[in-house]
């Protein structure tokens, strides 16, 4: 049988044709390398693996699918079939599908815990506890050699320099991390040294963020009689941990900020109640002030040491009035009595005994008749100058 002689134009054609029907469709796992994106919108890279390499081209109308783009060093897998470039007899991958390698199994993973955890109840906002308002004491867990506790420092630092900070070192990446989180959370909650407690790392990928994807983890969490804030790598990343937690911050730095007031603020609202206080004091105290003002006055009005003196006053008036009175009283009274003593004087016997007559008592009354005295009784006869005192031994009438 005649050998077969090929142009190397048919020879490649046949080979491509044999690839493509026997490895139409292929799953290989390797890292980009060499990647381009031309105009055209076709990427173009190679994948290797420690021992060798393969061209790879995948078009436009596949790639447009991809959730991500594509970069040197990412480690993918790659659903493709086997072809063959006849024009430089290279064969190659024609890529449908591409996604980063680990990612599909962790995140299905991660969906089946988060499903579990949320159906028992972990994730219910009741069961979230209220952080502090001004933590005396906070705890962070973290690595004590990471960028993000460096940057939790600083902005506590700035921000509320008077709490008390407390590091728990702990892994957060690797075999041991879960675990080695989980002691520190338990550690914590035995000491009950703090107000509260941060949880946080830097960015990084799926991989390296999955020890806060793990279920040990999160029902540490949840059973932490301490709130939690949760700082985990960027913005955009989110853990089973942050789900779990009671409050979550998207990067380490903004979990600072959330987790304490600023200084400069609680100063200046300090400062505002001063303020309110010394005025609300001095308006009080104005008010007193005038009250004290009204009752001293009606105090003045109404003091008994005024009213004693304008009584004082007045008996001294009314003393003096008196006296007036009575002495013109007296002095009528006075003329009165000198024209009535003349009077009587004219009218008194004893003016009739300054003309030589006397008056005869017996022992009780003025004797007017002889026949009102025995013989031998004692009368007085009283003169103009003193009184005598006899004996009557005879007594005749004037017939």
């Amino acid at each position: 049988m005649p050998d077969i002689i090929f142009s190397v134009s048919e020879l490649n054609q046949t080979a491509k044709i044999l690839l493509e029907k026997e490895l139409s469709h292929v799953l290989l796992q390797g890292e980009i390398s060499n990647f381009t994106c031309h105009s055209s919108g076709h990427w173009y890279f190679t994948l290797k693996d420690d021992a060798a390499q393969i061209r790879c081209a995948m078009f436009r109308g596949q790639n447009y699918a991809t959730p991500f783009f594509p970069t040197d060093g990412l480690h993918v897998i790659a659903r493709a079939k086997v072809s063959l470039y006849t024009q430089r007899g290279e064969y190659q991958l024609i890529v449908s599908q591409m996604e980063e390698a680990g990612l599909g199994v962790l995140q299905k993973r991660f969906e089946q815990l988060k499903e579990q955890l949320a159906e028992e109840g972990l994730f219910n906002p009741e069961h979230k506890k209220t952080l502090p308002t001004y933590p005396k004491t906070i705890g962070i867990i973290t690595s004590p050699t990471g960028a993000a506790l460096q940057d939790v420092l600083t902005v506590l630092k700035r921000r509320y320099p008077i709490a008390e900070i407390v590091v728990y070192p702990s892994f957060v990446q690797g075999a041991d991390a879960a675990q080695n989180i989980v002691d520190m959370l338990n550690y914590a909650n035995e000491q009950k040294k703090c107000s509260v407690l941060l949880l946080t790392r830097g960015g990084g990928s799926l991989e390296d963020l999955w020890s806060f994807n793990e279920e040990n983890v999160a029902r540490a969490i949840y059973a932490s009689t301490l709130p939690i804030m949760t700082g985990i790598g960027h913005e955009i990343d989110v853990t089973i941990a942050d789900f779990v937690a009671d409050v979550r911050a998207p990067t380490p730095s903004a979990a600072a900020e959330m987790l304490t007031p600023d200084q400069y603020k609680i100063q200046q609202y300090l400062s505002q109640q001063e303020k309110f206080i010394r005025q609300s004091c001095y308006m009080v105290l104005h008010r007193y002030q005038q009250h004290l003002t009204q009752l001293s006055q009606r105090l003045y009005k109404n003091d008994p040491r005024k009213m004693l003196l304008a009584q004082k006053e007045r008996l001294k008036q009314c003393e003096q009035k008196l006296l007036l009175i009575m002495k013109h009283y007296l002095s009528q009274h006075k003329h009165q009595l000198m024209s009535l003593g003349k009077q009587l004087h004219q009218l008194s016997p004893l003016n009739t005994l300054d003309r030589g007559y006397a008056i005869v008592f017996d022992q009780e009354s003025i004797v007017t008749s002889i026949n009102n005295i025995t013989i031998g009784q004692t009368v007085i006869t009283r003169l103009k100058d003193g009184i005598l005192e006899s004996h009557v031994t005879a007594k005749k009438d004037n017939t």
